[in-house]
């Protein structure tokens, strides 16, 4: 019985096909991120409206350049995926070992009652009854024997719950390993995308570095550029003012939602207690009663009273037999909640800062440099024959990483005509900080970052001349010199 028992517990159920639950938190997150990139696609078809139609060269190259980064943002996520996968196999593995060790140890010592059982006569209670042996012994043998079933028992349930555990440690361990096949995969497509698109983008530069060289030469593709930066940061400071509003609204929403819940289950208390008062109340009243009545029995009096109306017995359960009707009403029919306003919807509160206001004043002058390298032009000089410089340019090595200058939200995450692959962080108070020209985003709009975060890979997107970072800080969408603020 006991080997039954056991094959059926460790028999493994047929393989199948069957989706990782890697795969459904990817196409959740997915899913959920698809609002908040419908809002800020159309913030730059808005951008786009404003602006003439006239070609840039380094349109061109934006899909190739979007695909690189995507490519190696998504490398990236792999990579770290992998090695926590990774992590968590190994744990997997030594809980698995020492499952083993404890169903064995647990089978051996079953193993052993049973013989031991065996041995002594196996005797049931029945035999032990009709045996017409001393009494004594009877009672003694009959404890002892549900002594041995309880233990047994508890042996069993817990042989049961450890076989258990082990089939949950397999089959966690099997969709370790799938999630790990499927990032090996996924990291072989995007390999070869990767590769595929440097190609694209080298043979497209070829071919466009007259053009490009050129229009970098123009003065009023600077300023359009910088129009287009200022538009861009006015339209996403509105979006963020409104989904703080909105944020803030779901705040409030979710607190009076609490305080009503908590003001019902103390109602519910309450009325509980009252009820349980009163129940035991009517109970003491009716005790005294009937001990009246019978000390009245016993006095033997001469003339008996007129029978006073016996009360029936109060029952305490249920409890609600002895609550007013009202009450009971009211139970059956539970009041509603009062109506609040719906739930706010993840894409319209993405972008409410994360950072409060006044934090990211109090770094002034404190803040490192977002990537290492050389200071080539700073803010306020003079751009050729073009406006001046409304941030600064540091020369970096291409796939150089680009850290988060403070904590703070991103709140765009996208390529940017003039700034390439361009990412945005809210820092609270309306202040935020910019970064053009990368080769690769490695955020996404909407995540939180803290400071000295790999938030990007240095290159020269965008139509550049030299790999590098285009960085700004903006109050109140205004550029401002980040010198007195940043350490380079």
């Amino acid at each position: 019985m006991l080997c039954a028992l056991l094959s059926l517990a460790l028999a493994g159920s047929p393989a199948h096909a069957r989706t990782t639950e890697r795969a459904k938190q990817k196409a959740a997150a997915e899913a959920e991120r698809a609002g908040l990139q419908q809002k800020l696609s159309a913030l730059k078809r808005d951008i786009s409206k404003t602006e003439s139609a006239k070609d840039d060269a380094a349109d061109t190259l934006a899909e190739s350049e979007q695909a690189i980064s995507d490519a190696n943002r998504t490398l990236r996520d792999l990579t770290a995926e992998q090695a926590a996968t990774n992590d968590k196999l190994a744990r997997l593995s030594v809980e698995h070992d020492r499952l083993v060790v404890t169903v064995e140890q647990q089978k051996q010592q079953l193993s052993r009652l049973l013989r031991q059982q065996y041995v002594a006569g196996n005797e049931d209670r029945i035999k032990l009854l009709l045996s017409g042996d001393n009494p004594n012994r009877i009672n003694r043998d009959l404890q002892m024997l549900a002594y041995v079933s309880q233990a047994q028992a508890r042996l069993l349930e817990a042989l049961r719950a450890n076989l258990k555990a082990v089939e949950a440690n397999q089959a966690e361990a099997q969709n370790a390993k799938d999630e790990l096949a499927e990032i090996a995969e996924e990291e072989l497509q995007q390999k070869a995308l990767l590769e595929q698109e440097k190609g694209r983008r080298a043979a497209l530069l070829a071919t466009l570095s007259k053009r490009l060289a050129a229009q970098r030469k123009e003065a009023g593709n600077v300023e359009r550029d910088e129009q287009r930066m200022a538009g861009l940061v006015d339209k996403l400071t509105r979006l963020i003012k409104e989904q703080a509003e909105a944020a803030a609204a779901e705040q409030r929403r979710q607190q009076e939602l609490a305080a009503a819940r908590a003001a019902k289950a103390k109602a519910d208390a309450e009325a509980k207690a009252q009820a349980l008062a009163k129940a035991r109340a009517a109970e003491a009243a009716a005790r005294a009663e009937r001990e009246r009545l019978a000390k009245a029995g016993k006095a033997g009096a001469a003339v008996k009273p007129a029978p006073a109306p016996v009360k029936p017995p109060v029952k305490l359960e249920p409890i609600d037999a002895d609550e007013p009707k009202v009450a009971q009403q009211a139970k059956l029919e539970p009041k509603e909640e009062p109506a609040t306003t719906p739930a706010a919807k993840p894409a319209d509160i993405a972008l409410a800062p994360a950072a409060p206001a006044g934090a990211f004043e109090a770094l002034k002058g404190q803040l490192r440099a977002p990537v290492a390298g050389k200071l080539a032009a700073k803010f306020g000089a003079k751009r050729g024959d073009g406006p001046s410089w409304k941030g600064v340019f540091i020369r970096a090595t291409e796939g150089a990483d680009i850290h988060a200058i403070a904590a703070g939200r991103v709140v765009f995450a996208e390529w940017l005509r003039g700034f390439g692959n361009l990412i945005i962080v809210d820092h609270g108070g309306q202040y935020m900080s910019i970064y053009g020209n990368n080769q690769s985003l490695l955020k996404r709009a909407g995540d939180i970052v803290k400071a000295g975060d790999a938030i990007a890979s240095a290159g020269n997107s965008g139509g550049n001349e030299e790999s590098g970072l285009y960085f700004e800080l903006r109050h109140q969408g205004r550029p401002f010199d980040p010198a007195g603020w940043v350490r380079f």
